[in-house]
């Protein structure tokens, strides 16, 4: 079905997206995989280009663009090329809806510069090693000096995208102790310097996929945090927290739109090339059958995708929606790349293809931005049940 999500600027965008991939991401990719992260050179092209800059308003060095759409553009070309560009997701599809939406004038001026510009790249502290997607249960925590000049904090965080490279981390801890009552309240976020001491960088996690997005530790012994880089209330970030997962779980459906798609057309050159008892694998009838199903619901997620965008852009889409459209997208992805890996025969398990990385890059999906079963409670509750 033909789309009419996107106008001219973002196709515009889109041609400059696709242009920079093929000449600064995909002949370097191979290597960033190995390696287990993207280098740093390749935030400062993508700052330069003004990717991390679209949403942030025009008074603070950015082009003051509201709509997810341009976000949107980055997955399906990145995906159409089958690369990454390493924690920049992060950074700008999960850090900067923070800053913008908590942070005050003054730190706005202070930290978007470096941030726009990918000289100081931003990551998000939130799971710990005993908690997982029960944040009210964190125990980093962090204690005002007598003084009042700054935080102590102290604690371990796990499953850190970009923690390897970040330069500030905004980091979940508790401020105080949670009443019997509620246990979500008494947390904050505190933006905490990567150089600061006490702070560091504990193992780099082997992933199955994503190779080129680095995940690591961190802990914290003692570091002091100035009162200035709170970021928001003291003691409201769990409800920071359930505002800002709408906009990450609609960014995870789109991420599952374009993969989805993206596995559709490596299937579709694969089979019509490859030769099985002498004729395409494309003239088989299973063949047929497999990518019509895989087209059918892909379609049906894309629009579901298009509905949530323009929902999104109107400030209007419910987190019950966001959470509909992470578990169908990713469900659907699923298969979806499944079915598309089985029609490559033994090279779709060849990292060489790029059907492979969509495979392993995947998996995760399911479980990152909140578990599908977390998922599957709040849709229920909207249900009223």
């Amino acid at each position: 079905m033909r789309r009419s999500v996107f106008n001219e600027d973002h196709e515009a965008f889109r041609e400059t997206v696709r242009d920079f991939i093929a000449k600064e991401v995909t002949p370097e990719f191979p290597e960033w995989e190995k390696a287990g992260l993207a280098p740093r050179d390749l935030y400062r092209k993508l700052g330069e280009l003004g990717i991390y800059g679209i949403s942030v308003p025009v008074e603070y060095g950015g082009a003051g663009e509201t709509s997810i759409k341009y976000e949107a553009v980055i997955s399906e070309e990145t995906a159409r090329a089958a690369v990454t560009f390493g924690s920049s997701g992060v950074h700008v599809g999960l850090c900067l809806g923070y800053l913008l939406r908590y942070a005050t004038e003054e730190q706005l001026h202070r930290w978007m510069p470096d941030f726009i510009s990918g000289e100081a790249m931003y990551a998000i502290a939130m799971t710990e090693p005993g908690t997982g997607s029960d944040l009210a249960g964190m125990s980093t925590r962090a204690e005002l000096s007598a003084d009042g000049t700054h935080y102590v904090l102290n604690g371990a965080k796990t499953f850190i995208t970009g923690g390897v490279q970040a330069d500030r981390v905004l980091v979940v801890c508790r401020t105080s102790p949670a009443p019997a009552d509620n246990r979500r309240h008494g947390l904050s976020i505190l933006v905490v310097d990567a150089q600061a001491e006490g702070y560091a960088v504990g193992r780099k996690l082997d992933k199955i996929g994503m190779r080129t997005s680095d995940t690591a530790e961190l802990s914290f012994s003692d570091v002091k945090v100035p009162v200035g880089d709170l970021l928001g209330k003291e003691g409201q970030a769990f409800s920071y927290l359930s505002e800002n997962l709408v906009k990450e779980r609609l960014v995870i459906g789109i991420n599952a739109a374009s993969t989805a798609t993206a596995a559709i057309r490596f299937a579709l050159d694969y089979v019509k090339e490859r030769q099985v008892f002498g004729k395409p694998v494309a003239s088989f009838q299973n063949t047929k059958f497999v990518l019509a199903e895989c087209a059918a619901e892909v379609e049906a997620l894309q629009a579901m995708v298009d509905r949530a965008m323009d929902l999104y852009d109107e400030d209007d889409l419910t987190p019950a929606d966001a959470s509909k459209l992470k578990v169908f997208g990713t469900e659907v992805a699923g298969r979806v790349i499944d079915k598309c890996l089985q029609l490559h025969g033994g090279y779709g398990y060849m990292l060489e293809y790029p059907i492979a990385r969509l495979y392993a890059d995947t998996r995760v999906s399911r479980i990152y931005g909140g578990t599908n079963e977390v998922q599957k409670t709040v849709i229920a509750k909207s249900l009223g049940l």
